[in-house]
C-alpha cells in the first residue's frame, strides 16, 4: 500500500470512529431510552447534506484517573455549522454516549469555537444539550470550560439569536448556559434541569422529589416558566426548533424573514365583530381574536403553559413576522400578576432585540390583588413589563379590545409610553377603574344620602360608563390614534406594519439600563 492510501485509510478510520462515539452499543442505548444520536439529531435540524462538521479529531488532554486510556474523537461534542431552511445556523450538540456527554476543557473549547465563529458570523446557535454535567476527573479545568461558556453566552445575548434544546439530563452548573439563552425547549420524559437533584434535595431539606417532579419539562413548562416549548420526542423537538427560527432573524443588524403569503392581506375578519363581548366582566379567548388577524390562524406561542392570563408568542402579516403579546381574558380575567408580568417583559426584550414588531392586544382590568402578589414584588415585577414596552424601539402596535382600566392600561405598551399606532374597538374602555369602582368613590356621598341608594348607583354608574368607559375619550385626546370596526382589524395592522417599516428610534446614549430585577 502507497504512503498516499495509508494516508488516506488512517483519515477514513479515524473519521468512522468519531462518527461511532461512544460505540454502536451505546448508541443503541440511547435509541431504547427514546433519545435520538447527537449525530442524528444534527440531520434533523439541518438541511439535507449542509453539516460541516468541526473539530472532530478533538480529544480530552487529562491523564488522572486513568483517563489517558479513555479518549475518543470529538470528546463527546458535535460542532459545527449548517443551513436550516436554507439559512446558516452554528450548533452543538452533546453525545451522551461519550463519557456520559460530560463537560471537559477540551469539550468546553469546542463549545466556545463555535460561539465565536456565531458572532463573528452573525448567525443563530442552537444547543443540544444532553450531558451528565462538568467531567469530575478534570476537576476545576471543567468549571473554568462551563465558565467560559457562560460569558460568551451573555456577550452574544442580544447579538444572535440563542436556543437550547434540553434533550437529557442538564444538572448543576450545566443549567445556567440554556438559562442565559433566549429559548429552552424540553423533551417530555427524557429531559430535566435543576440545580441539586432530588438525592441532596432529600438530604437537605428532607423533600421526596422525582427528577420529573423536581425538573421534568411539565414543572418547568407550568410552575417556573424556566421552559419555552415541550415537545413528546426528539424529532418533535427538532421540528419546534426549526419553527422557530423561520420567526428569528439571523443577528440584531437584520429584519426578520419575510415569508410568502397566500392570505389577502385586506381580508376583513367580520367574525371579530361579535367575537368580544360588551359586557366587560364576561370572559373569552384572546387567542381567537389573534388567530382570525394573523396568516392562515397560525400562532407560534411561547410559554403556552406558563402565566396563562398573558399570551405570548410569533406569528405573521402579509408574511411578516410579527410578536404578538395579549391579555387573556379567559384566565384571571386578564389581570396581570407576577409570572405574567415577567413572561410579558422577557417576550418583549427579545422582540426589540432582533427587530421584530410588536402587536399588543389589551384586555386588562388591572393587577391582581392581594398579599402573595405584594409580598411577591408585583411593584417591581410588574414595572419589568412597563420597562420593556417602555425601552422597546421596534415598531409597537396597540390594539384595545375592551378594558384598559388603571395603571395596566399604561404599562400594556400605550401611547404614552412610545406604542406608534394605537387602535381601539368600539367595546374598549379606557379608565382609572372600572364604573362601578369608579362611581362608589366619586359618589360615596350622593349614594348614601339618596332616597334609593340602589337607583342612584345604577343612574350614576350609567353616568359614568357613557362619559369615560369607552373609547372616544381617549381618542379625542389622541391617545387612541383610530377607533376602528374590529372586522378592519387585519387591513390595519398590515397598513400599519408597512407604514413603520423603517421605523427609526434611538434610546438615550448610555451603558445599558438598569431594569428593575
Amino acid at each position: 500500500m502507497s504512503d498516499r492510501a495509508q494516508m488516506m485509510g488512517k483519515l477514513g478510520e479515524l473519521n468512522a470512529a468519531a462518527e461511532l462515539g461512544g460505540g454502536q452499543e451505546r448508541i443503541e442505548r440511547q435509541h431504547a431510552a427514546g433519545k435520538l444520536s447527537a449525530r442524528e439529531r444534527i440531520e434533523f435540524l439541518v438541511d439535507p447534506g449542509s453539516f460541516v462538521e468541526l473539530d472532530r479529531l478533538v480529544t480530552h488532554r487529562c491523564t488522572d484517573f486513568g483517563m489517558e486510556k479513555h479518549k475518543i474523537a470529538g470528546d463527546g461534542v458535535v460542532t459545527g455549522w449548517g443551513l436550516c431552511d436554507g439559512r446558516k445556523i452554528f450548533i452543538f450538540a452533546q453525545d451522551f454516549t461519550v463519557h456520559g456527554g460530560s463537560l471537559s476543557s477540551a469539550h468546553a473549547a469546542k463549545i466556545c469555537k463555535v460561539m465565536d465563529l456565531a458572532m463573528r458570523v452573525g448567525a443563530p446557535l442552537v444547543g443540544l444539550n444532553d450531558s451528565g454535567g462538568a467531567r469530575i476527573q478534570e476537576g476545576v479545568a471543567s468549571l473554568g470550560g462551563y465558565a467560559d461558556i457562560f460569558l460568551r453566552n451573555t456577550l452574544a445575548s442580544g447579538v444572535v439569536p440563542q436556543v437550547s434544546a434540553i434533550m437529557g439530563p442538564c444538572a448543576g452548573g450545566a443549567v445556567y448556559s440554556p438559562a442565559i439563552t433566549d429559548f429552552i425547549l424540553m423533551v417530555e420524559k427524557t429531559s430535566y434541569m435543576f440545580i441539586t437533584g432530588p438525592d441532596v434535595t432529600k438530604t437537605v431539606t428532607g423533600e421526596e422529589v422525582t427528577k420529573e417532579q423536581l425538573g421534568g419539562p411539565a414543572t418547568h413548562a407550568s410552575k417556573s416558566g424556566v421552559c419555552s416549548l415541550t415537545a413528546p420526542d426528539d424529532r418533535s423537538c427538532i421540528g419546534l426548533v426549526r419553527q422557530l427560527l423561520s420567526y428569528l432573524p439571523a443577528n440584531n443588524t437584520e429584519d426578520p424573514p419575510r415569508a410568502a403569503c397566500d392570505d389577502p392581506t385586506d381580508r376583513e375578519a367580520r367574525e371579530l365583530d361579535e367575537m368580544v363581548p360588551a359586557e366587560s366582566t364576561k370572559p373569552y379567548d384572546i387567542k381567537r381574536v389573534i388567530r382570525a388577524v394573523v396568516d392562515h390562524g397560525e400562532l407560534f406561542e411561547i410559554h403556552e403553559r406558563y402565566a396563562t392570563n398573558i399570551v405570548v408568542g410569533f406569528a405573521r402579516v402579509g408574511g411578516r413576522p410579527i410578536g404578538v403579546v395579549a391579555n387573556q381574558p379567559a384566565v384571571l380575567a386578564g389581570c396581570l400578576d407576577i409570572h405574567a408580568s415577567k413572561k410579558g417583559a422577557r417576550f418583549v426584550r427579545f422582540c426589540d432585540c432582533f427587530n421584530i414588531p410588536l402587536v399588543t392586544f389589551v384586555d386588562v382590568p388591572g393587577f391582581l390583588p392581594g398579599t402573595d402578589q405584594e409580598y411577591g414584588g408585583i411593584i417591581v415585577q410588574g414595572a419589568k413589563l412597563l420597562y420593556a414596552f417602555a425601552e422597546a424601539t421596534v415598531p409597537k402596535i396597540t390594539i384595545i379590545t375592551r378594558k384598559a382600566y388603571g395603571g395596566a392600561y399604561d404599562v400594556m405598551s400605550s401611547k404614552h409610553i412610545r406604542a406608534d399606532y394605537n387602535l381601539a374597538f368600539p367595546t374598549a374602555e379606557i379608565a382609572v377603574m372600572g364604573p362601578d369602582g369608579a362611581v362608589s368613590i366619586v359618589y360615596r356621598k350622593e349614594i348614601e344620602t339618596a332616597a334609593d341608594p340602589a337607583a342612584a348607583r345604577e343612574g350614576f354608574v350609567g353616568e359614568y360608563r357613557d362619559k369615560f368607559a369607552n373609547p372616544y375619550s381617549a381618542a379625542e385626546l389622541g391617545f387612541v390614534d383610530e377607533v376602528i370596526y374590529p372586522r378592519l382589524l387585519r387591513p390595519r395592522l398590515h397598513a400599519a406594519l408597512d407604514m413603520l417599516r423603517d421605523k427609526q428610534q434611538q434610546n438615550p446614549r448610555k451603558k445599558h439600563g438598569n431594569i428593575p430585577l
